[in-house]
């Protein structure tokens, strides 16, 4: 039983080594996603009109404006998850993206996988890897 113990907590200790890379993983992996995103509404502004206005428009909010919103924080928030900075925060609008994407336009099974990733990084923070996490060291001392 000792042995099982120890090969365990042996794990352990490799698992939580590799957790930060874990979640670094995940931050760029969910940023990619709404980077290419973000860059492909730029590249073809006219489209990205057309599509607010005809194919996608948002509740509440003019095509132009949600537009302009939804390009800019799917532009900015990859940047800050990317490099860990205010990570948490910049979940709140890509989740929001998401939500708004899912329920008024196409339901797709995808999108509650990016939830659960931007959910991961809300709720566990950026980990070891990250600018947030400097920053907390460097006031902490």
């Amino acid at each position: 039983m000792t042995i099982i113990l120890r090969i365990y907590n042996q794990a352990l200790r490799v698992l939580n080594t590799l957790s930060p890379v874990m979640i670094f993983i995940v931050r760029v992996w969910i940023a990619r996603v709404f980077w290419a995103s973000g860059i492909l509404a730029i590249s073809d502004w006219n489209n990205t009109l057309y599509l607010f206005t005809n194919e996608f428009p948002v509740p509440l909010l003019p095509p132009l404006a949600a537009a302009v919103i939804a390009t800019f924080f799917e532009i900015v928030c990859p940047v800050l998850l990317t490099i860990g900075l205010a990570s948490r925060l910049a979940t709140l609008p890509l989740l929001a993206i998401t939500a708004v994407i899912n329920f008024t336009y196409d339901n797709n099974p995808e999108h509650y996988y990016w939830a659960i990733l931007l959910g991961s990084v809300l709720c566990f923070g950026p980990g070891k890897y990250s600018v947030d996490h400097w920053i907390k060291k460097k006031f902490a001392q």
